[in-house]
């Protein structure tokens, strides 16, 4: 497995891996259409944001994306896996790279809007909920979640 640099040429397989991963939290198909816009990687995302696929055998199984948001503030905008691959690892790993790659960016934390059901995930590697984002389902929210420089630079010192 490797982590590189997205290309143009993955937009397509990005978004299908983005819709399936989403699908995986039992969302219906009417609110995945719904969420269709949201959810498609287009060759102008990929050129103007950070982007970085994971490959196993050829085959893009996970990917995050991120952007510097603010002076001090880097936004992690996705992080998708493969349903077959979820509960392996490969997150981990993809965050793993993640924080050592903004560790050569100026920046004084991370920030994030979770799906309400990688909130654990996400708690477990260091981040702490800061607030809420109300989304177009009535009573669900987006958990806002932050980490500081310092916890993403302990939590690489000891992975």
């Amino acid at each position: 497995m490797e982590i590189e640099k997205a290309i143009i040429e993955d937009a397509k397989e990005l978004t299908k891996l983005t819709i399936i991963s989403k699908s995986y939290w039992d969302y219906s198909k009417q609110q995945i259409e719904e969420w269709k816009n949201d959810l498609t990687i287009t060759e102008d995302y990929i050129l103007e944001k950070e982007v970085y696929k994971l490959i196993k055998e050829n085959k893009i199984i996970g990917y995050y994306s991120f952007f510097k948001s603010n002076y001090s503030d880097l936004k992690l905008d996705n992080l998708f896996v493969a349903p077959i691959s979820i509960g392996k690892g490969i997150g981990r790993n993809l965050m793993i790279d993640f924080f050592k790659r903004i560790l050569m960016v100026d920046f004084e934390r991370v920030i994030l809007h979770a799906d309400p059901n990688a909130e654990k995930f996400y708690s477990q590697l260091g981040f702490n909920v800061i607030g809420k984002l109300e989304t177009s389902i009535e009573n669900r929210y987006l958990p806002i979640m932050e980490m500081n420089k310092a916890s993403v630079q302990h939590y690489v010192k000891m992975h």
